[in-house]
């Protein structure tokens, strides 16, 4: 007999992701209903999470966090289980949440995310396993109002799930790049908000830091050249968010 359990809701926020979603909604079949929240979506997303089951809303943008937020707000049952529309919840990670959720010992779950990059799935370095807090009870815990590099909010005490969220973080080379040009902007202007400062030291040993640690300590260079690709452009990040920041200063200084 079947062990009763709490139902779930999975909780996406889509923008034309036609080409990625197909893949992420099979992955959801397990819970009790998918909420997707699409702003502007002009390429049929909309049409097939409705084809799909999904039950849609379609709101304008408010930044990661408030969407993601708003989002959960959606949902007809307290529990949740947040991704986006390139990520696929494992075979592994599915059975992991199903034996959790029949007796929850704990009010927030994280669990590792894999990383896909220019064909192959990341191990080591930045990529894995990139923990990843997405399954909650909404009544203690909540989606920060950060813009960008949003997280789950809690005070209760996070328990830890077996199994990959399989994350396709970028189509092509040219997408993620342009999708991480997107965040660096955002990011130095949250920092900026925030009272913030950039300083020479940042631009020098910001990336070169970052980049000792995810090559060698945490053992990048094993995933090869998609591994080294992906850290350098972490490292290529943090030189960008700096140099937006110490932009914006200057910017503020001569107003």
């Amino acid at each position: 007999m079947p062990v009763a359990r709490p139902p779930l809701s999975a909780i996406l926020i889509t923008r034309n992701a036609i080409t990625q979603l197909p893949a992420c909604l099979a992955s959801l079949a397990f819970c009790d209903e998918i909420v997707v929240v699409d702003c502007g979506s002009n390429d049929g997303t909309v049409e097939l999470a409705q084809g799909r089951g999904a039950r849609v809303i379609q709101t304008g943008w408010r930044g990661f966090g408030p969407q993601k937020q708003f989002a959960v707000e959606q949902a007809r049952h307290d529990w949740v289980l947040c991704i986006d529309a390139d990520e696929r919840v494992s075979e592994r990670l599915q059975t992991s949440i199903l034996q959790v959720m029949a007796h929850p010992h704990q009010f927030a779950y994280r669990f590792p995310r894999c990383n896909r990059f220019l064909g192959r799935y990341l191990r080591h370095g930045e990529g894995y396993p990139d923990w990843s807090l997405r399954l909650f009870e909404r009544r203690h815990a909540r989606w920060s109002d950060d813009a960008v590099h949003e997280k789950v909010l809690t005070q209760s005490a996070v328990g830890t799930l077996d199994g990959d969220l399989l994350h396709e973080s970028a189509e092509t080379l040219e997408t993620y790049l342009a999708k991480q040009a997107r965040y660096t902007t955002l990011a130095a202007q949250q920092a900026h908000a925030a009272g913030k400062r950039a300083h020479l030291g940042h631009l020098l040993l910001s990336p070169l830091l970052r980049f000792i640690k995810f090559y060698f300590l945490r053992l990048g260079f094993l995933d090869g050249v998609p591994g080294l690709v992906h850290i350098l452009i972490g490292c290529g990040n943090s030189f960008t968010k700096y140099a937006k920041m110490l932009d914006l200063q200057k910017r503020q200084t001569q107003s």
